[in-house]
């Protein structure tokens, strides 16, 4: 029988944990904004840009998605929109990009508490959207394809500046946060008692075992790629300070849930930019895929000294 107080303070538990890390770091960021971080990055990611055969001024998009989160990035399109005038395979570049590497400071952060080096999620992250927006940016010039006029399907909404209409939006933000990870723990205890996760986890498994992730993270992979890194991460936190997940499973997950996550609502968002869906989802998978297999290839039968390189003990 469904233990209803028991869930709702596991979810708790993993809502205050992922707000004792996302709270600061959010405040962080907004002073970093006021301070012009995001144009001092934006000019260093210009080179970058001309390289994936995008406008300098695109280096702003994913300065703004790398530093705030997609929305972020996508008001700063919206207002470029007739600067930058891109076409369906430059914007399909830029939004892989961004779905692969963005709200680095708060979801590089949550992958720490988990356990995973800081400095290797900014590596992952930012190093492999480069390379599959350069592969895409080959793939696209090479074949012709694509080259179009792209048209923008989404308009930013009109916000309030200013520090309070600020934190009333984060504010809201957080409650949401809260709420939805309370369903979803009861959500994902109702299943197990049903035996729906049991049989996910069974189809999923031989391609996880193939990954490298064992099964004490199928469920946590898979709350991730669905619904987000947040989420996913959070759960992933609480089971790595319990002991109930290896170290090495914690890298693997985090670092496929780095690279896709939250498939439905970002893959969808991004869609409105005009971008080709076949580089936003399928390509974007199978990249994953394709590296996390390396990963674990490379990886498997390091020493436990070496792995400390890329992973750490779990602070509780």
């Amino acid at each position: 029988m469904l233990d209803l107080r028991q869930s709702l303070l596991r979810a708790h538990r993993i809502a205050m944990t992922l707000f004792r890390v996302m709270i600061p770091v959010i405040l962080a960021i907004r002073l970093l904004e006021e301070l012009g971080a995001v144009r001092w990055l934006s000019q260093a990611l210009e080179p970058l840009m001309d390289l994936l055969g995008l406008p300098g001024a695109s280096g702003l998009v994913w300065a703004s998605t790398l530093l705030i989160n997609l929305y972020g990035g996508l008001v700063v399109l919206a207002a470029l929109w007739p600067e930058l005038s891109l076409s369906v395979a430059q914007v399909s570049v830029l939004s892989s990009i961004m779905l692969i590497a963005h709200a680095l400071p708060v979801e590089a952060r949550i992958a720490q508490r988990a356990g995973v080096r800081i400095g290797f999620t900014l590596l992952l992250r930012m190093g492999l959207a480069f390379v599959y927006g350069l592969l895409l940016h080959h793939v696209y010039r090479w074949g012709g394809w694509l080259q179009q006029p792209a048209e923008l399907l989404w308009q930013a909404p009109q916000t309030e500046t200013g520090w309070l209409p600020w934190l009333k939006d984060q504010l809201i933000g957080l409650i949401m946060i809260y709420v939805i990870i309370q369903l979803l723990i009861l959500l994902l205890e109702l299943l197990q008692r049903i035996g729906i996760i049991d049989a996910i986890n069974r189809s999923l498994r031989p391609l996880l075992h193939l990954l490298g992730i064992g099964r004490e993270a199928e469920t946590l992979t898979l709350v991730g790629l669905t619904l987000g890194l947040s989420y996913g991460g959070g759960l992933l936190i609480e089971e790595a300070e319990a002991g109930h997940v290896a170290s090495k499973d914690v890298l693997y997950a985090l670092s496929l849930l780095g690279l896709s996550h939250s498939l439905i609502e970002d893959t969808l968002l991004m869609l409105l930019t005009g971008a080709d869906w076949l580089a936003l989802l399928p390509g974007r998978v199978l990249f994953t895929l394709v590296v996390i297999f390396l990963l674990v290839r490379l990886t498997r039968n390091w020493p436990q000294r070496r792995l400390r390189l890329l992973v750490t003990p779990v602070a509780t």
